[in-house]
């Protein structure tokens, strides 16, 4: 990857569900599934399902801030979970599927504070508070193969997966 790409990792419920809204993006070099936030050196998807590990499900994006600026991915990432509740995602729960934006410099963290500051005084949500997290980066852990690009070749089931994320995104950004 060429030296000006940069990363973003975000967490928001299933890492399924989170590649594929910033897979599709012009600027995206890569996204892949993992693991991170934990106290475990090469967690598996069996191990942060138990709990046990204090990892959180999420994606590692590599993009090139010359076609999209981490202003943008932190924007979207407001779009696709539901940024009021910390017990899980939609129909994920636990604090595996906790959403949290990762960010890895100071400059990132001003980015997320402000971007999230914004959406606090949009009143998008009502009364409802924004608990989305914002922490420092950690090891980021590759989940197993069979994670990575789940939503390409399980086309039927993402349907039935992502049906609450979408229906959520309906009501709060997509108001005509």
């Amino acid at each position: 990857m060429a030296e000006k790409t940069q990363t973003a990792i975000f967490a928001g419920g299933c890492f399924w569900c989170m590649v594929e809204p910033f897979d599709s993006l012009p600027g995206i070099v890569k996204v892949r599934s993992g693991y991170t936030g934990g106290h475990v050196d090469h967690p598996t998807y069996e191990q942060v399902s138990a709990h046990s590990t204090g990892h959180t499900e999420a994606v590692k994006i590599w993009f090139d801030p010359e076609k999209i600026t981490y202003a943008d991915l932190v924007e979207l990432y407001w779009q696709v979970t539901d940024p009021t509740d910390a017990g899980g995602q939609f129909q994920d729960r636990g604090d595996n599927y906790r959403p949290v934006i990762f960010v890895n410099s100071a400059k990132q963290r001003q980015i997320a504070e402000a971007s999230k500051q914004k959406l606090i005084q949009s009143k998008v949500f009502a009364d409802d508070p924004i608990v989305t997290k914002i922490e420092d980066a950690a090891v980021f852990w590759d989940a197993e193969a069979y994670h990575q690009d789940f939503y390409k070749y399980n086309q039927a089931r993402m349907k039935l997966q992502d049906a609450p994320r979408e229906a959520f995104t309906e009501k709060h950004w997509n108001k005509n």
